[in-house]
C-alpha cells in the first residue's frame, strides 16, 4: 500500500526555509517574551491619545503588532508543516492568544482617534510629513466611525474573537489532522490511502470506477461527521451575527464587505451575471458527456480531462520552468522576484502526513514570502504553483513599497494577482501548442479554471449567503438544511444534463474557506479582474506591465475598488464579469470546433 510520506522523507530542496524568519524555537521564545514589553510600551498611551503624540502612538502600535505577526507566522507555518505535532500546536496557541492579548490592549487606539476633533486630524496630516503616511488609515477609520464602538466595547470584541474564531479552528483540526480516509484501489488496484491531495488526483482519473468510488468514499467520510461539522458551521455563522449586530450593520455580508468599502451591489452584481450566463455552464456539461461518450454525466466526471490522449504528468522541476517561461510578458524585473522564489526556500513542495492541506501564500513583514504546496504532478499543479506564486509576488512588492501599516493588500485584490499569472501562463502554452490534442487539452484546462473559478466560487458565494440570511432571519441551521441548499445549487449550476449525485450533498463540508465568510466570491470577481488584465499585458505590453506593478506595489494604501481602478477594471459594472463570461464561451466554440 501506499502511504503518504513523512516530513523527515522529504528533501530538504522541497521545502521552505522558515529558519529566515526564526533561526530556532528558542529565538521564537525570546520574541514572544518581548512582545509583552512592546504591548505594554503602545498601552501607555492610553487615555492620552492627542493630536501631537498620535504619531507615537500609531507607531508603537505598528512595532508592537509587527511583531505578533512575525511570531504567528512563524508558528503557524511550523504547525502547517505537521498538525499532529503537538508543540507547534502549542506555539500557535499562544501566537493567537498573544494576537488576541495585543488586538484587546491596543482596542483603545482608534476609540481614542475618533474622539479629536475631525479638523486637527486633518491639519496634522497635511502639516506633519512623518504623518502623512497615515492619511488613508485616519480617512478610512472616520468612514468607519459609525460602526466602531467605544474603548471597553472595543476591548471586549477584541478579545471575544479567539472564541469567535474556534470553529474555524475546531474544524481544521478535525479535518486536517483527526480525520483518517479508507484505503481504496487506485488504476492498477493497488490499495492507496485516500487523501486530500490524493483525491484532486484520482477525481481526474481516466478510470471511471476510480474516480466515482473516490468521489462516493471522499465525501461520504465527511457525511459520517455531518454533525459536527453542521455544529461547527453554525457556530460560525453565529459568530459573524454576533459581529455584524455589535457594530451595527444590517447583514453579516454588509459587514464582511464593509472593511474593504465594497458596495454589496458588486456581490449581488456577480451572482446575478453568473446566473444570466449558467446556459454556457451548461453547454460545458453538455460537451463533456458528449466528449467523454456517456450515457449521462454525473458530478465525478466533471474533473477528467476530456482529452485523453494528451494526458501527462509533470515533474516539479518541469513545473518551474514552464512557470518561469510562462510568465515572460511581466518582464525581467519580474522573473528575478520569481527565481528567487524558486531557489531561496520560499516553497514547501509535497504532501506530507498531517501537513495542512492545498496551497497558500503566507509571509511575515520584512522577511521573503512563503508557499504551501501539496504538490502531485498534474497540470493543475502546475497552474497552483504560478498561482502562489503570483500571491507572494505581489506580497513582495508590497512588502518593499508599503510601511507596515499598508503592508496587506486587501483580500478583495488578492486573488487578481495569482489568477493573472494562470491566465499568462495558459495563453503562453496555447501559443506553442504543438498539435490540436495538445492545444485541445489546454483548452480544456482553461475552461475547467472558469467552472471552478468563476463558477463554483460563486455558487459558494450564493450558498454563504442564503444560510448567513436563514441564520439571520431566525431559521434553523441543520444538516439537512445545509445538504438541501447544497444539492438544489448545484442542480441549478450543473443544469439538467448532469446527474446530481446525493454525495455532493456532503461537499459543503469539506470547503474551509467558508470559515473566512464571504472571501470566495473575490475568486471570482478577482478572476474576472485577472482576465481583463492579462489581455491588456499582451495586447499593451511594456504600459501594461508597469501600471500593473504600480498595483501590485500598492499594497493596502488606498480602498481596492480605486487601487484597481488605477489598472483599468471597474467591478462596480458588471462588464468585466460579463467579459470574462464570453471570454469562456469563445473556448467553447474553438473546441467545439476541434472535436
Amino acid at each position: 500500500m501506499e502511504k503518504l510520506p513523512s516530513r523527515e522523507d522529504i528533501d530538504a530542496r522541497y521545502k521552505w526555509r522558515l529558519e529566515d524568519i526564526y533561526a530556532d524555537d528558542r529565538l521564537w521564545e525570546e520574541d514572544y517574551k518581548k512582545a509583552d514589553e512592546l504591548i505594554g510600551r503602545a498601552e501607555g498611551f492610553k487615555g492620552k491619545i492627542t493630536t501631537d503624540n498620535l504619531l507615537d502612538a500609531l507607531k508603537a502600535r505598528d512595532e508592537a503588532f509587527m511583531l505578533v505577526e512575525r511570531l504567528y507566522s512563524y508558528a503557524h507555518m511550523r504547525k502547517d508543516e505537521d498538525n499532529t505535532k503537538a508543540a507547534y500546536q502549542g506555539l500557535t496557541d499562544r501566537a493567537m492568544s498573544l494576537y488576541a492579548e495585543a488586538s484587546g490592549r491596543l482596542s483603545f487606539i482608534e476609540p481614542e482617534i475618533l474622539k479629536l476633533p475631525e479638523e486637527e486630524l486633518v491639519n496634522r496630516i497635511n502639516e506633519d510629513e512623518d504623518m502623512r503616511v497615515y492619511r488613508h488609515y485616519i480617512e478610512n477609520l472616520i468612514r468607519q466611525k459609525e460602526h466602531i464602538l467605544d474603548a471597553d466595547k472595543e476591548r471586549m470584541l477584541a478579545e471575544s474573537q479567539e472564541v469567535l474564531s474556534s470553529p474555524g479552528d475546531i474544524y481544521r483540526m478535525l479535518t486536517d489532522a483527526d480525520i483518517r480516509f479508507p484505503v481504496i484501489k487506485d488504476e492498477s488496484g493497488k490499495d492507496v490511502e485516500l487523501s486530500k491531495g490524493r483525491y484532486s488526483r484520482m477525481i481526474s482519473s481516466f478510470d471511471r470506477d476510480v474516480r466515482e468510488n473516490a468521489f462516493k468514499v471522499f465525501h461520504n467520510t465527511y457525511g459520517s461527521y455531518i454533525n459536527t461539522i453542521t455544529a461547527t458551521t453554525r457556530a460560525n455563522i453565529k459568530a459573524d451575527i454576533f459581529n455584524k449586530n455589535q457594530r451595527g450593520f444590517s447583514s453579516s455580508l454588509e459587514a464582511a464587505l464593509f472593511g474593504d468599502n465594497i458596495p454589496v451591489e458588486v456581490y449581488d452584481n456577480l451572482i446575478n451575471s453568473v446566473h444570466e450566463s449558467l446556459s454556457l455552464m451548461h453547454r460545458y456539461v453538455l460537451l463533456r458527456k458528449k466528449v467523454l461518450g456517456l450515457d449521462e454525466i454525473h458530478l465525478y466526471d466533471m474533473y477528467v480531462p476530456m482529452v485523453r490522449e494528451y494526458d501527462r504528468e509533470f515533474t516539479y522541476e518541469e513545473a518551474k520552468d514552464m512557470v518561469f517561461e510562462g510568465l515572460g510578458a511581466l518582464g525581467d524585473k519580474y522573473l528575478g522576484i520569481v527565481k528567487e522564489g524558486f531557489e531561496s526556500g520560499w516553497i514547501d513542495v509535497y504532501e506530507t502526513r498531517g501537513k495542512t492541506s492545498g496551497g497558500y501564500s503566507s509571509w511575515a513583514y520584512g522577511v521573503h514570502p512563503y508557499i504551501l504546496l501539496n504538490y502531485q504532478g498534474k497540470l493543475n499543479d502546475v497552474f497552483t504553483l504560478a498561482h502562489e506564486m503570483g500571491h507572494s509576488v505581489h506580497t513582495y512588492y508590497s512588502d518593499k513599497a508599503q510601511p507596515f501599516i499598508y503592508k496587506s493588500y486587501p483580500i478583495f485584490l488578492a486573488e487578481i494577482a495569482s489568477t493573472c499569472n494562470e491566465a499568462l501562463l495558459i495563453n503562453y502554452l496555447l501559443d506553442r501548442a504543438s498539435s490540436k490534442e495538445e492545444r485541445k487539452y489546454l483548452l480544456n484546462h482553461f475552461m475547467d479554471q472558469f467552472k471552478s473559478t468563476l463558477y463554483r466560487q460563486t455558487m459558494f458565494a450564493e450558498f454563504e449567503k442564503i444560510t448567513h440570511g436563514m441564520a439571520e432571519a431566525g431559521e434553523a441551521i441543520t444538516p439537512d438544511v445545509l445538504c438541501n441548499v447544497y444539492h438544489d445549487l448545484n442542480s441549478a449550476y450543473f443544469g439538467p444534463n448532469a446527474v446530481i449525485d446525493k454525495e455532493i450533498d456532503y461537499e459543503w463540508a469539506r470547503i474551509p474557506h467558508f470559515y473566512n465568510s464571504f472571501y470566495v466570491y473575490k475568486y471570482a470577481t478577482g478572476f474576472s479582474a485577472a482576465i481583463a488584465i492579462s489581455q491588456m499585458i499582451l495586447k499593451e505590453g511594456k504600459p501594461a506591465v508597469d501600471r500593473y506593478i504600480e498595483f501590485l506595489k500598492s499594497g493596502g494604501s488606498d480602498y481596492p475598488m480605486n487601487i484597481l481602478s488605477r489598472v483599468g477594471v471597474d467591478l462596480t459594472r458588471p462588464e468585466p464579469i460579463r467579459e470574462a463570461l464570453n471570454f469562456f464561451g469563445r473556448l467553447l466554440d474553438e473546441f467545439e470546433k476541434l472535436i
